[in-house]
């Protein structure tokens, strides 16, 4: 039996508690007075969360999350708040409260518990770093994205030659998005690290230590981002995640990027053996810090922007352009009047001539409006706050953000938003960027504020890039899936689609 000075200690304790929390409930209730706020919409998710999880674990499954999301806000709403294993979250698609998130308000949320979640993969660098430490990883990497390291299209010229080169020349079917995940990869670690994973080889042996089929590498880093995003959806319960399948994988990834590690330490170590150029991520981390561990996360998380938004905009487009052989020929025609076919080039393709074709940049536009590389986000907010709309029956007031509240949004969603973009929001038409060249807030496809997409001209150059080499050498795309009514959507942390992008190449 309990001492009465222990029952007395107790007692005291719980007392403690509930005035914490009454004080906390009385400032609360001022400060949401205070700043205007209203209650938002509630959407029905059963006791504590658990069946609507299941529910989106389930669409998950069958590659259905993304417009899972989209539709729960056709039904509730552009802002409504939600349980998810028993804790209270917002959803948003409303331009301005996701502007506060990103930009104006910037300082007042953050990654919440990303770190955690994405740690065994990308350890500690600027996809999942707050505060100081993501301050100084965008500093490191923002050299990189300069436009004249952005312009080198001669070093891209070879993975987009060796990509033509794996297409089907008999006009069979293929899956394009498979290649342009490889060619990325490719060319992702040949711009970032020096030298090219070989993905698009086969057997490549980096240095003297064979790591195997490198397409086996493309395949563990595709197969580890299922598993943080699986990680991410759990929330809390992220460190449920973590099976065999995925260890391997990681084991398999930091193995390979671990070569590059070592290779940029030794150039630190050894100047004299460096060959003279370009200025080269790895190494330039290297100079800063030359702990392997810290390397190989900064080398990781950059890799993933560098690669995956490519990719994922490239199997968008042609997905888009085999169905609507119109506006292929359109832009063919635009591609061909500049640079000439494979057969009769006409000039040198440039960074600046391809940013002098505007049919190209409203194709690319529009296939990042539909299918954003990354069509779901969140933030979780770093203190008691607030954001601009979603309260009150017309959802016009401000709402209040608790401390730890996370905050989802969904580009994709916004993006088909009919009183944003008209009537046909879910259609494919890229003369609508002639229309309306100027967005703002409502258009968000590398993220915004701060934390914007610091490889976006990169991405935008190497998908342009690549069209116009593929579109001189074939004067033809067919769709090879015409049974498929839509693209399936699966998105890992990145867009993908979900049973590829097969089409016919002539």
């Amino acid at each position: 039996m309990l001492s009465p000075a222990v029952l007395l200690f107790v007692a005291l304790c719980l007392v403690i508690l509930l005035l914490q929390q009454i004080q906390q409930r009385i400032r609360r209730h001022g400060d949401a007075k205070k700043w205007g706020c209203q209650p938002p919409l509630v959407a029905p998710t059963g006791f504590l969360g658990i069946p609507g999880f299941i529910r989106m674990t389930r669409a998950a499954k069958k590659k259905h999350w993304v417009e899972f999301v989209a539709e729960r806000y056709s039904k509730y709403g552009n802002t409504f708040q939600q349980t998810m294993l028993g804790h209270q979250a917002m959803s948003t698609i409303d331009p301005e409260n996701i502007k506060a998130l990103l930009a104006t308000q910037f300082n007042d949320f953050c990654l919440g518990t990303r770190l955690r979640e994405f740690y065994p993969v990308l350890g500690a660098g600027i996809f999942t770093l707050d505060g100081a430490g993501w301050s100084h990883s965008r500093a490191l990497l923002r050299p990189q994205f300069t436009r004249d390291q952005v312009a080198d299209l001669c070093l891209m010229d070879g993975h987009v030659s060796r990509l033509i080169e794996l297409v089907p020349k008999d006009g069979s079917i293929f899956d394009i998005q498979r290649l342009f995940f490889l060619l990325t990869i490719d060319s992702a670690t040949h711009f970032l690290f020096g030298e090219s994973v070989g993905a698009m080889e086969d057997n490549r042996v980096l240095g003297n230590a064979s790591v195997g089929n490198a397409q086996g590498f493309a395949e563990a880093f595709n197969l580890t981002q299922e598993y943080l995003a699986y990680r991410s959806m759990a929330l809390s319960f992220y460190w449920m995640i973590n099976p065999k399948e995925f260890r391997d994988a990681t084991r398999r990834v930091h193995e390979v990027v671990d070569y590059y590690v070592h290779k940029a330490i030794e150039a630190k170590r050894h100047p004299e053996k460096k060959e003279p150029g370009r200025y080269i991520l790895a190494e330039a981390l290297a100079a800063d810090n030359d702990d392997p561990k810290v390397l190989r996360d900064s080398m990781l998380n950059i890799l993933l922007a560098g690669r995956d938004t490519t990719s994922s905009l490239l199997s968008s487009v042609f997905y888009f352009l085999a169905r609507h052989p119109a506006i292929w020929e359109k832009l063919r025609h635009a591609i061909v009047d500049e640079f000439g076919d494979s057969q009769n080039p006409k000039a040198d393709i440039t960074h600046a001539r391809l940013k002098d074709i505007p049919y190209l940049r409203y194709v690319l536009n529009e296939a990042l409006r539909l299918l954003p590389p990354v069509p779901l986000n969140f933030r979780v907010a770093a203190k008691d706050t607030s954001l601009p709309l979603g309260g009150g029956p017309d959802g016009k007031s401000p709402i209040y953000i608790k401390n730890g509240m996370p905050v989802m949004y969904s580009i994709y969603a916004m993006h088909r938003r009919k009183d944003l973009y008209g009537p046909d929001a879910d259609s494919f038409r890229p003369e609508r960027w002639e229309e309306n060249a100027k967005r703002g807030w409502e258009y968000l496809p590398f993220n915004g504020g701060p934390r914007i997409c610091l490889g976006q001209q990169y991405a935008l150059t190497e998908a342009s890039y690549t069209m116009v080499k593929l579109m001189q050498r074939f004067t033809t795309v067919e769709n090879g899936d015409p049974g498929l009514k839509g693209p399936i959507v699966d998105s890992k942390l990145t867009m993908v689609h979900g049973d590829g992008v097969k089409v016919r190449l002539y």
